[in-house]
């Protein structure tokens, strides 16, 4: 029994990671390896020395959300061999569980296809990017890999929001961009008005644009050789030395860390020792290869070429996105990289039992290597115990986050509700001293200063594009007044498509502006945002107070003009979901010592008064009037403490009104 025992434990088989005397400790008759699933081991490795840089074409595909990306990806794919032809065939590329239970990319993912053009072999570099705003840092990352793009545009929805934004992250990178009209197979499509908006909006000639349906194939080949056409070569030669750029990582349990990698020169191959700019280690590479979009290793990857590289990076710390690796003694100067994504709400995550915080660290760290965009700092609470303060690029960003963490990892965790990040300008000689300058960002409300020793708040801001048909414009106009939004421009993009720009204060638009606006427009309207800076608010701190006691995690940073309806909602929601006491509970929203909202909790009480059946009316007032001092001296005794399940449905982030 031991030594079955033993031989099970000896191959490896149970071991929750790689045990390294594995080969060394096997006895005889007992398999070499345990077969990995996805082992790349077993393929033949592919000779990359035959595609020069002349004929290599990298490009992204870009578009809004739901205008078909991942369906043109899938038909590139299948026209170049890449895989196999076959009814399944959907969403090729979304690999997460999340992507395909959505419908949306969340991650970009790339792949390599071989197409033969007039005679000559072209190794094309694809990229699908995601289309949702909260996911444009995805975006703006896979554009640094590549040339050209593709932008596609519904033939029935015409130019979105997103579209407009996306057009202008490939225009400011000076990439060449190739339009493509999806989806002409519907009943309602219109490509030639579709044209229209492109080339008013865009200044693309109509004779430009390639009609395509990707669902159905027809006329996708077009776009493959316009890419040929059109999107210029890598400008890098093999003869310089190795300067590699990590687009993207992720992590695996067997073999550590998987960098992403497009080369801006040299060659990499197996064997080599390499240098990462950022922390300056030194790695030695086990493996190279393409994306196919299965791995498939290669001997070596040359100047202009995409793929990936394992070097035995076993920190998820190790792989930063944006870094540069170069051949050991041989340094170059570090490419660029990425702007630093900006947060734009913070959430407090916390494990539902402190038993699990190390659990949690750990999926937390695995899960930001691979979406580089999240922010993390340390973060406690009195009722919910240790836990972090997360930051997102929106809203639907935090859900992704979320539910992957739930899926990939089986992390349950209690997520507050999403609040913004603020700033105060001090005008205390001791705070100034004591944070070391006079503007602090807050991200939790408990930092939040007192006005006496702050000269101004300060709020983000975001310019907001709208497109929506005309006859929704008076209701959006409304909405937009009520979030407290400056009109900064209108523009009629055509008879059946209107473009508006505001400034929104962000944190009137963090939570459920979106959904607002879609049911206010039937659906037909779309939107997105970009970071505008900061301006000048009436902010205030608004806590909530049980007997008299503040609830620190119910603590919230609002504009005056909004504080009274939402302590207002805010003590009636408490008031449903706290349990009743044997004695009274007072709910009440402040600001400082000013009450702006109450609510008042019964007690639970005895019918004292049962028994009295005729009588003098002071014997019913003497029972009554005892009772009343027994619950005073419970009140001034008895500690409130909201539940946790109470509080986690009080910080969920939808309101039940």
């Amino acid at each position: 029994m031991v030594l079955a025992g033993r031989a099970v434990l000896r191959c490896g088989a149970r071991l929750p990671s790689p045990c390294p005397a594995a080969p060394l400790c096997r006895p005889a008759g007992l398999p070499a390896a345990c077969p990995r699933p996805y082992s790349s081991r077993g393929k033949e490795k592919l000779d990359m020395s035959t595609y020069p840089v002349e004929s290599i074409r990298n490009f992204s595909i870009i578009a809004h959300v739901d205008h078909g990306k991942s369906t043109l990806a899938d038909r590139l794919l299948e026209i170049t061999g890449t895989i196999s032809k076959t009814e399944r065939n959907k969403q090729v590329l979304d690999k997460l569980q999340v992507e395909r239970e959505r419908g949306i990319t969340v991650k970009a993912q790339s792949a390599s296809l071989f197409y033969n053009h007039e005679g000559i072999n072209y190794l094309l570099n694809l990229i699908d990017t995601p289309g949702h705003v909260d996911f444009s840092y995805e975006v703006s990352r896979s554009l640094s890999a590549c040339q050209g793009v593709i932008l596609v545009v519904d033939a029935n929805e015409g130019i979105q929001a997103q579209t407009v934004a996306n057009f202008y992250l490939a225009f400011e990178a000076q990439l060449s961009i190739i339009p493509v009209i999806n989806k002409i197979d519907l009943k309602n499509a219109d490509p030639e008005r579709v044209e229209k908006q492109i080339e008013k909006l865009f200044d693309i000639p109509t004779d430009e644009c390639i009609r395509i349906s990707a669902k159905q194939g027809t006329n996708v080949e077009a776009v493959l050789q316009k890419v040929i056409e059109k999107i210029p070569p890598p400008q890098c030669k093999t003869t310089d030395p190795l300067k590699a750029l990590v687009f993207d990582s992720t992590f695996d349990h067997y073999r550590g860390v998987i960098a992403n990698i497009a080369l801006f020169g040299g060659e990499i191959a197996k064997g080599q020792k390499i240098v990462s700019a950022h922390t300056k280690k030194r790695y030695e590479v086990n493996e190279v290869g393409i994306l196919t979009p299965d791995e498939q290793p290669t001997h070596k990857l040359y100047a202009g070429q995409v793929g990936y590289v394992i070097a035995g990076m076993k920190e998820v710390t190790e792989a930063q996105i944006g870094d540069t690796l170069f051949l050991y003694k041989q340094p170059v100067e570090p490419l660029p990289g990425f702007k630093s994504a900006k947060p734009m709400v913070f959430a407090g995550m916390y494990p539902i039992d402190q038993t699990e915080y190390n659990n949690l660290k750990s999926a937390l760290e695995r899960l930001t290597l691979n979406d580089s965009s999240v922010t993390i700092h340390r973060d406690s609470s009195l009722a919910l115990g240790a836990g972090w303060r997360l930051g997102f690029l929106g809203l639907l960003h935090m859900e992704v986050f979320n539910q992957r963490l739930e899926q990939e990892y089986n992390m349950s965790v209690i997520l507050t509700a999403p609040t913004v990040p603020y700033k105060a300008v001090l005008s205390s000689a001791k705070l100034i001293k004591e944070y070391g300058k006079d503007q602090i960002t807050i991200i939790n409300p408990a930092q939040f200063p007192d006005k006496f020793s702050v000269s101004e708040y300060l709020e983000p801001i975001v310019l907001g594009t709208i497109v929506t048909p005309p006859e929704y414009i008076g209701k959006i106009i409304t909405l937009c007044q009520d979030r407290r939004a400056v009109q900064k421009d209108m523009l009629y993009i055509d008879e059946n498509r209107v473009m508006l720009k505001y400034l929104f204060p962000l944190n009137e638009i963090v939570v459920d502006f979106y959904d607002a606006l879609k049911s206010l427009s039937s659906g037909y309207a779309s939107f997105d945002y970009e970071d505008a800076g900061y301006q000048s608010a009436d902010l205030i701190k608004m806590d909530i107070l049980l007997n008299g006691n503040p609830v620190e995690e119910l603590a919230t940073i609002i504009h005056n003009d909004k504080a009274y309806a939402a302590g207002k909602l805010l003590c009636e929601r408490l008031k449903e979901t706290i349990p009743r006491q044997l004695f009274e509970i007072a709910i009440q929203a402040a600001i400082g010592k000013k009450i702006i909202a109450r609510e008042t909790l019964k007690a639970y009480r005895k019918n004292v008064v049962a028994k009295c059946y005729g009588g003098d009316i002071t014997r019913r007032m003497k029972l009554l009037k005892r009772q009343a001092e027994g619950k005073r001296l419970m009140r001034k005794i008895g500690n409130v403490e909201v539940p946790r399940d109470a509080l986690i449905r009080v910080l969920k982030r939808e309101t039940d009104k």
